[in-house]
């Protein structure tokens, strides 16, 4: 008498058995690996120095907002205007449009996305618009309305400094936008994940040659 071959506790080999299902995914999805990490983080730096051209533009296209003094006291030389209301649409405008550019580019270079990416953005945005800030309203008209006026003689109109009035909103308008765009373009043009296959489906039946 001759030993079985099978091994003890192990079912034979079955051909039309189905395979033994595949270990179940995390609830976190794939682990972040340290190259992801450093890719956030260059994208990071990269939209944060970005904010030096958004202070830029936002310097020469803003409105300015004009003054007057009659040598007693300053006053606005068209109380009418909208140029403060502008300065600070011009400054989200231009922060939504960088916002858009940084998240289409980092798509094109990286379709897959990732957490790190998205953080990326957001947070350069945001680093980027609050540089943008410092750079407008410190090499803009100076702060210091008195000694201007005092500086350029009465009856003689000047430029008031570069304000936002709506800062905390500005300051948001560019991680926004990439976040969004990013999203967007991830969703509708990123990788599909592969379909999931159903463990233990029953294989079609198929009428042999010699069954009726």
């Amino acid at each position: 008498m001759t030993a079985p071959l099978t091994p003890p506790h192990q079912p034979p080999h079955d051909p039309d058995r189905p395979p033994p299902p595949p270990p179940p995914a995390g609830p976190a999805g794939d682990p972040i690996t340290a190259a992801e990490v450093v890719q956030g983080l260059l994208v990071t730096l990269v939209s944060a120095l970005a904010g030096a051209l958004l202070g830029v533009l936002w310097l020469n296209l803003a409105p300015r907002v004009l003054l007057i003094s009659d040598g007693k006291g300053v006053y606005l030389r068209n109380s009418e205007g909208e140029q403060a209301i502008g300065a600070d649409g011009t400054f989200v405008l231009l922060a939504l449009a960088f916002g858009a550019v940084a998240a289409l580019v980092v798509f094109l270079l990286r379709r897959k996305g990732g957490v790190p990416l998205v953080l990326g953005l957001a947070l350069g945005g945001g680093l980027g618009s609050l540089l943008a800030w410092w750079i407008g309203t410190s090499f803009g008209p100076t702060d210091d309305v008195v000694a201007h006026a005092k500086a350029v003689g009465p009856n003689v109109t000047f430029e008031a400094p570069l304000e936002l009035n709506l800062a905390a909103a500005a300051m948001l308008a560019w991680p926004l936008a990439a976040m969004i765009v990013h999203l967007a373009l991830t969703a509708v043009f990123g990788p599909r994940d592969p379909e999931p296959e159903h463990w233990g489906q029953p294989k079609p039946y198929t009428q042999g040659p010699g069954t009726h």
